[in-house]
C-alpha cells in the first residue's frame, strides 16, 4: 500500500506521541509520582511503583521489526523530484497564460527584488505550474541559446557559477555560513545598478557563460559610476533529463569605464582561473548542481541545489 506524504507525516506524529506517553508513564511508574502530571486521562488516580516487574516488561517490550508500523520502509515515497513531461497540446495556452503573469510580476518587482511576500507567493505558484506542465524531454539537454534573467527567488548574482561554485564548496554544513557571505555581498553592493544578467549555453551543452552588468557608484552624491561586465565561464555536464552538473573556470571584466583600463581588459582578455585556484586550495574544482525542471521556446526554469529558482527568457 503507497501511502501520500502528509499521511505518512501524520503518522508517524501520532506513532512519537504514543511513544511519549509511554516514557512519560514510565517515568511516573519508576518514581511513584502521581500520573496525572503528564496526562489528564490519569489525574483521578496514583501510580504505585509495587507493580509487577513483569507489566514493566511488558510495557518497554519492542517488536523485533525494526520499523515497527503498518507500511514497509520501500512504501515511502523517494524525495527524488523528476521532470514532468506534459504531451496534452490543450495545454500550451494555459502556458502561455502563466508566462504572462509571470513576466508581468517580474517586471513590476525588479526581477524580484522588489518582490513582497504575496507577490513571492505568486511567483512560486506560476513556477510550480509550469513546471508541472514542462512541454519539454530531456530539458537540460534542450537549453542551448542566449537567456536573460527574468526573476530570480534570490539574490541575482546568485545565478552566477562564481557564487554556485563558493556554495557547493562549502557544502551543505557550512550552508549558513555561505548565506551570510551572500547576505554581507548583497549589502556591500546595495548602491549598485544591475543591468542586464545573462546566460550563454553552447550548442554542444557543454559550457556556460555568465554575463552580470554592473554600475557602482565611487562615493555617494558624486555622479561618478564604474561600470563593467562580470563574465564567468564554467564546464557543463549533463547527467540526468533535468540536471547539469556545473564547474567554474575562470572570471574577467569587460566593457570597463575605467580609462586606460577598459582598453587593457578588453584587449588582454584577462581572466582569474577560478577554477584552478579551487584545485589548488582543495585539491579539486566544488560541482554546482542546476536542475532545469521547465523549458520551451522562450523561457528556462532553472533550481540551484537549494532550491532557489532563476526565471530566464530568450535574450
Amino acid at each position: 500500500m503507497v501511502w501520500s506524504r502528509s499521511k505518512l507525516i501524520n503518522n508517524t506524529k501520532s506513532t512519537m506521541q504514543q511513544l511519549a506517553s509511554v516514557l512519560l508513564f514510565g517515568a511516573a511508574l519508576h518514581c511513584g509520582d502521581v500520573a496525572h502530571s503528564f496526562s489528564p486521562a490519569m489525574s483521578s488516580r496514583a501510580v504505585s511503583t509495587s507493580q509487577p516487574q513483569q507489566q514493566m516488561s511488558r510495557l518497554f517490550s519492542m517488536p523485533d521489526d525494526p520499523y515497527p508500523s503498518d507500511y514497509d520502509k520501500d512504501d515511502l515515497e523517494s524525495t527524488e523530484r523528476a521532470v514532468s513531461v506534459d504531451m496534452d497540446e490543450d495545454d500550451a495556452a494555459i502556458r502561455d497564460e502563466l508566462k504572462r503573469e509571470l513576466i508581468l510580476l517580474a517586471s513590476v518587482t525588479n526581477r524580484g527584488m522588489c518582490a513582497s511576500t504575496e507577490e513571492q507567493n505568486l511567483v512560486i505558484d506560476l513556477v510550480t505550474q509550469l513546471e508541472a506542465l514542462n512541454p519539454t524531454a530531456d530539458p537540460a539537454l534542450n537549453s542551448q541559446g542566449d537567456w536573460e534573467l527574468c526573476y530570480s527567488s534570490v539574490q541575482s548574482f546568485r545565478s552566477s557559477p562564481f557564487f554556485l561554485a563558493i556554495r557547493a564548496f562549502l557544502g551543505d554544513d557550512n550552508k549558513a555560513t555561505a548565506e551570510n557571505a551572500f547576505d554581507i555581498h548583497d549589502r556591500a553592493t546595495t548602491a549598485s545598478r544591475v543591468g542586464k544578467v545573462r546566460q550563454i549555453i553552447d550548442k554542444d551543452n557543454n559550457e556556460l557563460v555568465s554575463e552580470y552588468e554592473l554600475s557602482v557608484g565611487l562615493m555617494p552624491g558624486l555622479p561618478v559610476k564604474v561600470k563593467g561586465c562580470v563574465v564567468t565561464s564554467a564546464d557543463l555536464t549533463t547527467i540526468a533529463p533535468e540536471t547539469w552538473e556545473m564547474k567554474v573556470r575562470g572570471t574577467k571584466v569587460n566593457g570597463s569605464n575605467v580609462p586606460f583600463l577598459d582598453q587593457y581588459l578588453d584587449d588582454n582578455a584577462v581572466e582569474i582561473p577560478i577554477g584552478e585556484a579551487y584545485q589548488a586550495i582543495s585539491g579539486s574544482v566544488p560541482t554546482a548542481t542546476l536542475k532545469t525542471f521547465y523549458v520551451d521556446e522562450g523561457m528556462r526554469i532553472t533550481r540551484d541545489i537549494d532550491e532557489n529558482f532563476f526565471v530566464f527568457t530568450r535574450a
